[in-house]
């Protein structure tokens, strides 16, 4: 226990050492609207990621074979009661299919959490120490947070209307 406390302390201090750099570093050098052009896309790009994957689930459950939305719903609600699972006759197939669909929603933040890093990392995207700079400046200067806000907003508008003729 006393060795588990040991390294619990010692990451705080890494951790605390490593963000007192960050911070310095960030205040060093203000950050470029190429740096919130970068970090705007890379959010941009995992926000539409994520609405993909979650327009995924919801077909997955309105267009599964094995129970429909309402039968989804009802089997939702008594999940976790075998009492209430067995009121409602649940078969085999449907607890099958119902915990394939558990398992896509719960793998869905992983997925995206992926995604995100693998943007992240990718210094043609925006790179690591560009992420950094950014978050931490977003933090400390509600300028820079309401441009990348602004940002995001504009690119999510933006490609709205192309996902609707797409989808046409």
């Amino acid at each position: 226990m006393k060795r588990l406390f040991g390294w619990a302390l010692l990451m705080m201090c890494f951790m605390s050492v490593a963000a007192q750099a960050q911070q310095e570093n960030s205040e060093a050098e203000p950050v470029t609207d190429e740096e919130i052009e970068k970090f705007a896309s890379m959010k941009d790009s995992v926000n539409h990621f994520m609405e993909v994957k979650q327009a995924d689930l919801e077909s997955m459950i309105k267009d599964n074979e094995v129970f429909d939305v309402a039968r989804y719903n009802e089997i939702k609600e008594a999940w976790g009661d075998d009492a209430k699972l067995a009121e409602i006759n649940i078969t085999d197939e449907e607890k099958a299919e119902y915990e394939e669909i558990l398992n896509t929603k719960n793998s869905l933040s992983d997925v995206i959490k992926e995604r995100m890093i693998e943007l992240i990392k990718n210094d043609e995207v925006l790179g690591a120490a560009t992420y950094n700079k950014v978050n931490a400046a977003m933090k400390t200067d509600p300028e820079v947070k309401a441009k990348v806000d602004e940002l995001i907003a504009e690119k999510a508008s933006a490609r709205a209307p192309e996902e609707e003729e797409d989808g046409e």
